[in-house]
């Protein structure tokens, strides 16, 4: 097993907060990207999930990513939107990918996962499946002068 280190992760943070840094304009809405590992733990013989920031993952290790937003201006921001890439070594959890508009194509097109196609080594398309996503979508339909919200999507370690 391989395992990753917290140099890494910064690198995913990084990655995460790659919107804040196209769209961090004054009075804009400003964007703040953050990685968690997820654990499922039983206490007292109930489940509990478990968010963390990450030291060493695995493959298998599951990951919460998650995009923060602020408008900070003095007016409605309509029909704002959040892309993220989804970084090298991470594949997007099948049931997110499933709900999520993505792009399988580094962020040319978008749309549902189960309606993409992506070619294999011998240029055979097939059905595009959740490893193949490369960019996550978001729109937010408003967002209110002083209000915010956030978007995640759950990723697994390759």
């Amino acid at each position: 097993m391989t395992k990753l280190s917290l140099a890494f992760f910064l690198s995913l943070a990084a990655i995460a907060a790659l919107p804040a840094a196209a769209h961090a304009a004054p009075g804009g809405v400003a964007l703040h990207g953050d990685v968690k590992v997820e654990t499922t733990t039983i206490v007292n013989g109930v489940e509990k999930t478990v968010l963390a920031v990450p030291k060493i993952v695995i493959p298998g290790n599951r990951l919460l990513f998650s995009t923060a937003y602020r408008n900070e201006g003095a007016a409605p921001v309509q029909n704002f939107v959040v892309t993220n890439p989804v970084p090298a070594g991470i594949a997007v959890a099948a049931l997110d990918a499933a709900s999520l508009i993505v792009s399988v194509d580094g962020g040319k097109s978008w749309g549902k996962l189960a309606g993409m196609t992506v070619r294999d080594a011998k240029n055979v398309p097939h059905p595009a499946q959740a490893t193949d996503v490369t960019h996550v979508r978001w729109t937010v339909a408003s967002i209110a002068p002083g209000a915010g919200g956030s978007v995640a999507y759950h990723a697994v370690v390759r």
